[in-house]
């Protein structure tokens, strides 16, 4: 039997809104791509987060537009099934990817977790550790979402305002001990590869999105909705890409290249000493826990919106006392756990960034579509199209001549919920 919803205990007002999108994005983001993106753009590794940073308040345009045009919680379905009607299969399809991709950022959330929390505990090559600490982060927010809102809220503003000061504090003492010739040539490993390494890092700006997944649980959505996810992105934007200056100008390419994911405590370490490296450790562990959080949140009422609307199957919908998708909750959070003890960083990252630039991509053409219900620029929108396709392509290129394994991989993900997509719409119509 479905639970009737409640109100929520509390709303969601502009403070909660930038610290989910915030939290969403600093999550996995700076503390486990920030190696990756060095590998391949060398110096000009701060510049790859400038380009993301763009991208993502292009493909913002079409989400704040479309959000306060279909006020619920169905956010990328819901665009995409308004602007095809005649075409549900793009909504649905679109809204599973989605849903698959929100599973593959919680794997990359809940693996730095555990990647730093081992560390901190002295057993960083530990992998069982690394797991064990993967699996206990997501079952605590999985408890903690079960709660609703207002908890769920509360502890997220708690928690991303908290590493924020962490992380302005590394970087204003970074920033006093950067070698200048450690950040020079700029381009020393290509222009192109400063695209290429834009590409993979998106998922780092993946987050923000999720602000339109709370339209019912906020306060003055007109006001909040274009403020949270602008200010999120462009507070996001200048962290990153101050503390990637600091990471190369302190310890150099090679150095943060052999780090891997722990890159940025690698980097605090010439600044602070062990000191530094336990701050960015505790500040990874916030970033990572409040992204786990809000990620959860957001993606677990999309869920219960798209199984209302019969493309998911009903259970999802179901609510507990608290207004929270029960079911919804503990398939994101299980599927997670499974992806992050089966998947390697650099397939998580890839997938998860292909994946959102992909749905974006879908969103901002539904709102080309859309342009004169939503008040929108098509100007605007042709340009987030024309940037977020050649991100797609040179990620593509990238993986193709780098990684096809990876590549590979990814497409084997995408047939499986195509299928599963396929399938699910055909039991409905034979219902």
């Amino acid at each position: 039997m479905t639970t009737k919803p409640t109100q929520p205990t509390r709303e969601l007002g502009l403070p909660e809104l930038i610290a989910m999108g915030v939290g969403g994005m600093i999550g996995g983001g700076i503390f486990s791509v920030l190696g990756l993106a060095v590998g391949i753009a060398g110096h000009a590794a701060p510049l790859a987060f400038l380009i993301g940073a763009f991208i993502a308040l292009a493909g913002g345009y079409s989400y704040i537009k479309l959000a306060l045009t279909f006020r619920d919680d169905g956010a990328s379905y819901t665009y995409l099934a308004r602007a095809f009607p005649n075409f549900q299969f793009i909504s649905t399809l679109g809204g599973w990817t989605v849903i698959v991709g929100y599973v593959g950022t919680l794997a990359l959330y809940a693996f730095t977790f555990g990647a730093y929390g081992a560390d901190l505990l002295g057993h960083g090559a530990d992998h069982y550790v690394r797991m064990a600490l993967s699996a206990l982060v997501l079952t605590f927010f999985l408890w903690l979402n079960l709660r609703g809102a207002g908890d769920a809220g509360f502890v997220e503003d708690l928690v991303v305002y908290t590493k924020i000061a962490l992380l302005g504090f590394f970087a204003i003492a970074g920033a006093l001990t950067v070698k200048s010739d450690h950040l020079v040539p700029v381009f020393d490993r290509g222009y192109a590869s400063v695209f290429m390494a834009g590409a993979l890092v998106f998922v780092a700006f993946e987050g923000f999105q999720l602000i339109t997944n709370v339209m019912s649980e906020m306060r003055d959505p007109d006001r909040n909705v274009p403020r949270g996810i602008y200010a999120s992105i462009i507070i996001t934007s200048l962290i990153y890409i101050v503390l990637a200056i600091v990471g190369i100008g302190n310890l150099g390419e090679t150095e943060l290249i052999a780090a891997k994911e722990y890159a940025l405590a690698a980097a605090a370490r010439p600044v602070l000493g062990e000191a530094g490296v336990v701050l960015v450790g505790v500040a990874a562990l916030l970033a990572t826990s409040s992204a786990i959080n809000a990620t959860a949140f957001g993606a677990s009422r999309m869920m219960a919106q798209m199984a209302l609307e019969k493309r998911m199957p009903k259970a999802f919908s179901r609510r507990n006392k608290r207004n929270a998708p029960r079911n919804a909750v503990f398939a994101l959070i299980g599927f997670a756990a499974l992806f992050t003890l089966a998947g390697g960083l650099e397939v998580i990252a890839a997938f998860s960034s292909l994946t959102f630039l992909l749905v974006s991509i879908g969103v901002s053409a539904a709102n080309m579509k859309l342009h004169k219900k939503s008040a929108s620029k098509p100007s605007l929108i042709l340009l987030g199209l024309t940037l977020m396709s050649t991100t797609v392509v040179l990620l593509v290129v990238h993986l193709w001549n780098n990684s096809r394994t990876t590549l590979f991989i990814i497409l084997a993900i995408y047939a499986v919920v195509g299928a599963a997509a396929v399938f699910y719409g055909w039991l409905e119509k034979r219902a």
